[in-house]
């Protein structure tokens, strides 16, 4: 299955959630699912709300179901609750670590640009989105790309606040990771205990 590059404002319909920010106000004129029967009333299984609670968390960070899978075998084998390592583990990815600091408007634009190799972590160049950053890893933005339209429109634009677990320069296009998030400190509005009742049939 290749990734999705459809209208995700038509998959936020479908999961009844948004996805991207930017498409605020085209979710909100019609925020019920699409097609014909998307505002008619369907009696939900448990296995439809465990699903949808899925496909939401894999589609929020962009990632495919292999690498999921993938993702929840190594949260499973960690010490602690499965679920709040899944979050943790999807959350430490390069990719959302640039979008989190505010240096990219949203997730796919972040992926990008660390996938044309314009980001160093602790000095080396890292061209690989699902990069796991660690504790005390310094991220930054090579001297030539300082100046990239997207990186400046980002950060002249964007106002949420960077999280607690992250120290943030924008002047200088640097990010520090001061310690590994814990779920309080995770705003992803994602009821994990369902993904992990799912995986666990």
């Amino acid at each position: 299955m290749a990734r999705y590059v459809g209208p995700r404002t038509r998959k936020s319909r479908r999961l009844r959630q948004l996805l991207d920010e930017n498409k605020a106000k085209y979710f909100d004129r019609r925020p019920y699912p699409p097609g014909e029967h998307g505002r008619g009333r369907i009696r939900e299984s448990q296995y439809q709300i465990q699903l949808l609670e899925k496909q939401k968390l894999r589609h929020i960070y962009g990632v495919l179901e292999k690498q999921f899978r993938r993702y929840y075998r190594e949260a499973a084998r960690q010490k602690g609750i499965t679920g709040e390592n899944l979050l943790r583990i999807l959350e430490t990815r390069l990719d959302n670590v640039v979008y989190r600091a505010g240096l990219a408007r949203t997730r796919p634009q972040a992926r990008q640009l660390v996938n044309h190799g314009h980001f160093r972590v602790n000095g080396s160049r890292v061209d690989i989105p699902s990069y796991h950053v660690r504790a005390g890893d310094v991220v930054t933005l090579k001297e030539r790309s300082q100046e990239l339209f997207p990186v400046l429109q980002a950060v002249d634009t964007i106002d949420r606040p960077s999280p607690e677990w992250l120290d943030v320069d924008s002047a200088d296009r640097k990010i520090v990771v001061s310690v590994l998030p814990s779920r309080p400190q995770i705003d992803t509005q994602i009821q994990e205990q369902l993904i992990v009742e799912l995986y666990s049939k």
